[in-house]
Parts: C-alpha cells; structure tokens; sequence
C-alpha cells in the first residue's frame, strides 16, 4: 500500500469534483483556486494550528463587518489584491484617468448635490475648491456625466467613523457635470489617516511590521452614457505616506497639486474665503466597447 505523503490524492479529488460545474468561469476559477491553495498549504508544509488560526481570523474578519465598515475588502486592500484586480482590468486607453481601489468607506448612494456645493459640513479645516471636467479619452466633453465624490476631514476621519460627531453625508457627494462637463465643489483639504486597525486587519498589520497610513486623498466615481465608468483618487502633492500607502493605491498621474491660490475675485466666484486651496482634475473617461 503506498502512502501519499504530499496529499496529492486529496488534490486530485478536489479538482475532480469541480468537472461537473455548469458555469465554465466558475469552474476555472475554483479549480485555480483549490490547485493553488493546495500547492501553498504543500510548500508551505501548513500546520493544523496554522489552518484553525487562518480559519478563525477569517472568522473574526467577517464578524467586524457592518453596514458601514468592511473588512474583507480592507484586507483585499492591505494584501496589495484590491489595487492587482485593479491593475489588471483598468483603463489603458491613451489619457484615459487611471483607477484605483474603490476602498472600504463608500456608501451605495451619496447625497446629491448642486456644482459647487459645499461637502465639508463641519468646517474648520483649510478651504478647498476641486474642479475639473469629465471628458472622453478623444477630447469630447462629457455633459450630465456623474461624479461621485467622498472623502475624510481634515482630522483624517470619515463621517461613518465619528456618527454623533459628524453629520451624515460629511465629505460626500454626487454631483451632475453641467453642459461643457465641468464640475467644482467646496471643501476641506483632507488629511492622511490610518486605516482602521481595531480589527483583525490591524492585527495583521501589527503582526507584518506595516504601518496603517493612508495618504491624504479624495475619492471619486465617474460615470457617464456610452463610457467605461472609472473609480479613482486624487492625493494631495507633497504628503506623508506617498512612497508607502498601506493599500498600494498611488499612482502618479493621480498626484495633485492643491496649490494656494491668492486671487480674491475667484474666492468671491467660488464662495470661499481668500487665500484658499485649489486642486485641478479632469476625469478621462474610455469608450464602452
């Protein structure tokens, strides 16, 4: 009798009982997913204390998920996987905005707002004003083009991190570009923040050596008609944590300069006080094939 000391049977059994799966997607992905599971847990040599911990930190990750936190997708973003799918399936035509993760604090749905509308509900932070205009990758601006926008405060805290403190809706919004596609809010410069780390994300972090920090950074949605919607950032030139985000999402194009603006008429224009921050970003959307 031979005694399949590296558990390949078990293996080959596992793949074999997956044949029968209707759906061919399905199938290849659980096929690659058991075949590489198995060759981890064989190189590896995993214990059975090593497997009940990973069981139990599975567990524990999706027991500190809520309608307003999500776990799961912090530790896809941690483990650099959120930010793969991303590169692999992101716009690539030439000009075109580039994507970044989605991230773990987006609502289904953010209050609508007017152009020009003030997001920061709190105040006290450094007056910000973005503008930009969505646009096709051709150069064809893009009227009625939505922009989803959300962000943390200046203290680095998102609104459903601090209810009773701030507001619902803070640092949120969804706004109509107008008929040349242009769009401008009001805000607050946001600030870098640690992602959360009372979980077992935090953990994990603590356990690898990692910092938590995000740098500072406003999110966005774009969508319009016939268009491939983008999910992006922008993140504030000249911040911490640019060379080292905890969820590997800067890319370069995304880097902006919120530059102090001295010009009193155009304070007046946009509603704020002078001097103030204003940040530029077009939105460049592909083609929907």
């Amino acid at each position: 009798m031979t005694t399949d000391a590296t558990g390949t049977g078990v293996t080959e059994q596992a793949l074999a009982s997956l044949r029968t799966t209707a759906d061919p997607r399905l199938r290849e992905l659980l096929t690659a997913l058991v075949r590489h599971l198995h060759d981890f847990a064989r190189e590896t040599r995993l214990t059975q204390e090593e497997w009940e911990q990973a069981v139990a930190f599975l567990t524990a990750t999706g027991q500190a998920c809520t309608d307003t936190r999500q776990e799961f997708i912090l530790l896809s973003d941690v483990l650099g996987l959120s930010m793969l799918v991303e590169t692999l399936h992101g716009h690539h035509a030439p000009g075109a905005t580039e994507s970044t993760v989605l991230g773990p604090f987006h609502l289904t749905e953010s209050p609508v707002r007017a152009l020009g509308d003030d997001i920061d509900l709190v105040g006290g932070g450094q007056p910000c004003v973005v503008s930009g205009r969505v646009r096709s990758a051709d150069g064809t601006p893009l009227p009625g083009a939505r922009v989803d926008v959300w962000q943390a405060d200046d203290q680095g805290f998102y609104d459903v991190q601090q209810p009773g403190v701030q507001p619902p809706g803070n640092g949120r919004g969804l706004f109509t570009a107008d008929a040349e596609g242009r769009f401008w809010f009001r805000t607050c410069v946001p600030a870098a923040y640690p992602i959360p780390t009372d979980g077992p994300v935090g953990a994990l972090l603590r356990a690898t050596g990692r910092h938590p920090y995000r740098p500072a950074h406003i999110h966005f949605i774009a969508t319009a008609e016939g268009h491939t919607p983008v999910t992006t950032h922008i993140f504030v030139a000249g911040g911490d944590y640019l060379d080292s985000d905890a969820v590997f999402a800067v890319k370069r194009s995304l880097v902006k300069d919120f530059a102090e603006t001295d010009d009193p008429a155009l304070a007046r224009e946009f509603g704020v006080p002078n001097p103030f921050r204003h940040a530029g970003f077009d939105l460049v959307l592909e083609r929907t094939p």
